[in-house]
């Protein structure tokens, strides 16, 4: 038995009229259709899922580098990052003033330790900076992809009330015709027992 043959008319024809009318609503409303729009529409006429992880599609397509400098950029902005650094720093200003008084390594205005303060900034802003910059390339494809699931969630539910509203009528003109058949029967009783 062929889909067809089982598949109600009702469906049939929502179906065969489906894809077109998506295009023209999402056209009408916007006035052209973008690609994302356009890629909405096919995944609608070919019942795909639009829905994706981005996280892991994005995870793939990251080098070792970026993702060390990721990794960087977390530490560098945590907790134990800062409480490290302040007990290095203590420890170094410790060492150099009581400790070892005599024999300094780094003498009193710390000029080694502002050097190396000096440095480590330098090399982790541009760090935190491409760490924020693949943060908002992430954000970027994930607003796109939200935007594609709700385009195509708004064209289904659209399609969704179209085939009620038809079903609707079909029942309404079916009941009508229903309570015709009714008046006809009780005007033909009401006749008969007249006579």
């Amino acid at each position: 038995m062929s889909q067809s043959a089982t598949t109600p008319l009702i469906c049939q024809i929502c179906k065969k009229h489906k894809s077109p009318h998506g295009g023209m609503v999402a056209e009408d409303e916007i006035g052209e259709l973008s690609a994302l729009d356009q890629e909405v529409i096919e995944s609608l006429e070919q019942h795909e899922i639009l829905s994706s992880d981005i996280e892991k599609q994005f995870e793939k397509k990251l080098t070792f580098g970026e993702r060390l400098s990721d990794r960087i950029a977390e530490f560098g902005g945590s907790w134990k990052f800062l409480i490290t650094f302040g007990a290095v720093i203590f420890v170094w200003i410790a060492a150099n003033i009581a400790l070892l008084a005599t024999r300094a390594f780094d003498p009193y205005p710390f000029i080694l330790l502002n050097l190396i303060l000096s440095c480590l900034a330098a090399v982790q802003a541009p760090v935190i900076m491409m760490s924020q910059n693949r943060a908002e390339a992430r954000d970027r494809l994930r607003a796109e992809n939200d935007y594609k699931v709700n385009l195509k969630a708004e064209l289904e539910i659209r399609h969704l009330h179209e085939k009620i509203d038809h079903l609707l009528r079909r029942q309404y003109n079916r009941l009508f015709e229903i309570q015709q058949i009714q008046i006809e029967l009780l005007e033909e009783i009401g006749r008969k027992r007249k006579s």
